[in-house]
């Protein structure tokens, strides 16, 4: 039976009043889901852990929940498209599922005698998840997934929009653990309303913070004195070169902006396209679905969009026609619209477009040629989203290489609809996530994207062998030659 060493970490006096209140019924839910992760650690098996991953998978697949989940986010959040929600619900969860199945994620996951190294699995405890509202059921969904595939429990502390499609979502799960004998407890949320006191508590309180959404969430769980991983914002800046095959890249492009109405941090933000083939593609891209704005129609777009640093809520995430109205455009051909191309003016804070925008807008840069098109690129990243992601549509492979030595970037997506792929997908290699590390670059603690190793410590078992102690000559003998002794 494997003896629980998990930090008690609800020692802190919280403040008076309504905090306090706040502050104990968060520390109720963290000590109930404790106690149901250490009775599951001192009996759970692999096909037990498993089990659990499929049980909170289906509550999600299963085809009429998935459409009802998926219609509630939309209607409570405002945000993304009820199709695409589906779609997105099913894909995520059933590349995950196929990621981990197989898995070894409990006793011992590898024994190299040789070596005198045996290495046995050990869950963290509880995990502690902030959820945005842009995927209230997906991402909540996946991080449980991982959570429980390898021993956890875990709290979810959704936005305010989103609580109550994740409470419908753990009730579903609920069932789910009801019909193969699991705790409910392993599953939790934080009680209605949700608050940043809640969030604070609970992020000071389990023993893993997994962060998804604001860098101000970000920044709170790095700072919480409990162990964090978070993820950089978005800006995904994407090369289109002369030697890309434009209606292709045009296709992907398109369809990947329009998903979801561009909730997903890994949505085209960017278009770096060289002067060569920059008429040519706009023609496809037109044909595609997207509209390039003239100077007014830009000028009214980002007035519109962008008010102080924050971008307008009735426009994020909006459908097309609702877009075009809320901002006051007038664009060609507008029954066949599906986003529009603003070109932008510059880079930096004083030019709000180089930036994020969580809806059906794309910005466009020019570049004389491939080198210069790495410079803006470089340009765009340093303003905002290192270490995220950067896309090339080419034909010729050596240049996505070059983007991965000179640019600060985590991932480089070669001629693919960048957010399919950026969180894995069923034609990459890509572990399938809703949350990607962006290293340094973007003040994280990871670089891949978040799968289920970081849901896991490793205990290892260490036995002596043979001596392989090198001789100074071994080490040094090529230096010396070189430098001399």
């Amino acid at each position: 039976m494997p003896v629980s060493a998990h930090t008690d970490r609800m020692t802190a006096r919280p403040a008076a009043g309504g905090e306090a209140e706040q502050c104990r019924a968060v520390d109720d839910v963290v000590r109930r889901a404790r106690a149901a992760q250490q009775r599951l650690e001192t009996s759970a098996d692999q096909a037990l852990l498993d089990r659990a991953a499929l049980a909170i998978g289906w509550a999600l697949m299963e085809p009429a929940r998935n459409e009802a989940l998926s219609f509630q986010a939309v209607r409570d959040t405002g945000l993304g498209r009820i199709d695409h929600k589906i779609r997105k619900n099913h894909r995520k969860t059933l590349g995950l599922l196929r990621d981990i199945a197989g898995v070894r994620t409990c006793g011992v996951i590898k024994d190299e005698p040789a070596q005198g190294l045996t290495e046995i699995a050990r869950p963290l405890g509880v995990i502690g998840a902030v959820v945005p509202s842009t995927n209230p059921v997906a991402t909540p969904a996946n991080n449980a997934i991982n959570a429980l595939k390898c021993g956890n429990a875990i709290v979810l502390a959704p936005s305010p929009a989103g609580a109550p499609v994740c409470a419908e979502l753990i009730a579903a799960i609920h069932a789910q653990f009801d019909a193969v004998g699991l705790e409910r407890d392993l599953v939790q949320m934080l009680p209605a309303p949700p608050s940043k006191v809640k969030t604070q508590r609970l992020m000071s309180t389990v023993d893993l913070v997994v962060v998804t959404g604001s860098q101000d969430n970000v920044r709170r769980a790095y700072t919480s004195g409990t162990p964090a991983i978070g993820v950089g914002s978005g800006n995904a800046t994407v090369i289109v070169d002369e030697s890309a095959d434009l209606p292709d890249a045009a296709r992907r492009i398109a369809a990947s902006k329009m998903f979801d109405n561009s909730t997903s941090c890994s949505s085209e933000n960017q278009l770096i396209v060289v002067d060569a083939v920059r008429e040519a593609f706009l023609g496809e891209l037109h044909a595609a679905g997207g509209r390039l704005l003239d100077e007014a129609g830009g000028a009214a777009l980002k007035r519109a969009l962008f008010h102080d640093g924050a971008l307008d809520r009735g426009l994020i995430a909006k459908d097309i026609d609702v877009f075009l109205a809320g901002a006051g455009l007038l664009v060609d051909d507008p029954e066949s619209a599906g986003f529009v191309v603003l070109p932008a003016t510059g880079i930096g804070a004083e030019h709000p477009e180089s930036g994020e925008k969580l809806s059906l807008a794309v910005s466009l840069h020019a570049a004389r040629d491939f080198e210069q098109a790495i410079e803006v690129a470089g340009r765009l990243l340093s303003h905002q989203g290192a270490g995220h992601s950067v896309g090339l549509h080419t034909g010729i492979d050596a240049r996505a290489l070059t983007l991965g030595h000179r640019l600060p970037t985590c991932r480089v997506i070669v001629n693919q609809a960048h957010c399919f792929a950026t969180g894995g997908s069923f034609d990459n290699a890509l572990p399938f996530s809703l949350s990607m590390g962006c290293g340094s670059w973007g003040g994280n603690s990871i670089d891949a994207n978040l799968h289920w190793r970081h849901f896991l410590n490793i205990t290892r078992v260490v036995r002596p062998i043979p001596v392989r102690e090198p001789t100074l000559d071994e080490v040094f003998g090529a230096y010396w030659t070189e430098a001399g002794s």
